[in-house]
């Protein structure tokens, strides 16, 4: 597979801003947001500030119609994923590789439903990053996008998955292959449903989860109805997945918030649908009760009709 130049990222919140200026550096003019609108106007006139640098990066319209891209990221919220779909219709060409780095467990198969799994390798992000009116301070070093097919062999990998892995490690982009994307995306997606819904429900930050019985009762029960899911999927979830998470969560600083909350805090609308939403309606499909995310499914829209003026105070 030739060298990936031209990458296209649509997207430029949380997860885009991890991207966007390594790939800028290393591919110069080559890199392209898309945008187009009240967003393509925002970026054009007060741009990203990441790290204390203010980026201007080149934009293309959804509409333009040159040629396609190398690599087409998909970082946008969960409910912009089917516009996003329709709008990187000009990026895909025969060769085009597609990374949809959302959350959640079921993005991948809605754009291969459209541009086909030949042009997919899964994705996911571990990283925790707080935007605030188009700044963020991170650090990168502390992030990771893990990436590759279903299944990897460290010593047979696909023609994508090096592709890729050349052009992250020219532009210092740290990942992850993993063995098995399905079970590390059922690991996020768990994590997710249980600590961005218990956090959002309840208005607490990650550090309710440093030893609180009553916030850790909520994300474990979320966890195991998640569980209980994947197993039915053939997934190898289980309390080992639980207990890793707990190392990982206790390095969070205190006051962190998931995107979830983030999103309430700041009015906008949320992905409950996508974490909460998904596992209820799934569990219906597999026969599974899940009491716990319903809960949070029902009272998480409900704190957004209240936000947003459907009910009256």
């Amino acid at each position: 597979m030739k060298e990936l130049r031209k990458v296209t990222l649509i997207g430029l919140g949380a997860m885009g801003v991890f991207f966007a200026p390594r790939l800028s550096e290393y591919l110069g003019a080559d890199f392209r947001i898309l945008a187009d609108g009240a967003r393509r106007d925002r970026l054009e006139q007060k741009g990203v500030t990441v790290n204390g640098i203010n980026y201007r990066f080149p934009i293309v319209s959804p509409d333009s119609e040159d040629t396609p891209s190398d690599l087409v990221i998909i970082a946008v919220k969960g409910y912009d994923l089917e516009q996003a779909i329709q709008d990187i219709r000009h990026q895909v060409g025969p060769d085009t590789i597609i990374l949809s780095v959302l959350n959640g467990v079921e993005s991948e198969k809605q754009v291969a439903a459209v541009y086909g799994w030949e042009r997919l390798l899964y994705s996911y992000m571990r990283i925790s990053v707080v935007m605030k009116d188009g700044k963020t301070e991170f650090d990168p070093k502390k992030g990771l996008i893990h990436f590759g097919e279903e299944k990897n062999d460290p010593e047979c990998l696909s023609e994508k998955v090096i592709a890729v892995k050349k052009l992250f490690d020219s532009c210092g982009i740290d990942y992850k292959i993993d063995p098995d994307m399905l079970h590390g995306l059922w690991f996020k997606f768990m994590c997710n449903v249980g600590e961005n819904m218990t956090c959002a429900m309840f208005g607490v930050p990650f550090g309710a989860f440093h030893g609180n019985e009553h916030a850790n009762y909520f994300r474990h029960a979320a966890m195991w109805e998640v569980i209980q899911i994947a197993n039915r999927t053939g997934i190898t979830l289980g309390q080992d997945d639980i207990d890793r998470q707990e190392h990982s969560i206790g390095r969070l600083p205190y006051h962190n918030k998931p995107s979830t909350l983030q999103d309430l805090e700041a009015g906008k609308r949320t992905e409950t649908d996508m974490f909460a939403g998904t596992v209820v309606r799934l569990g219906k499909e597999l026969g599974v009760e899940t009491p716990v995310c319903e809960m949070f499914w029902h009272g998480i829209h409900l704190l957004e009709d209240k936000l947003f003026g459907v009910i009256s105070i």
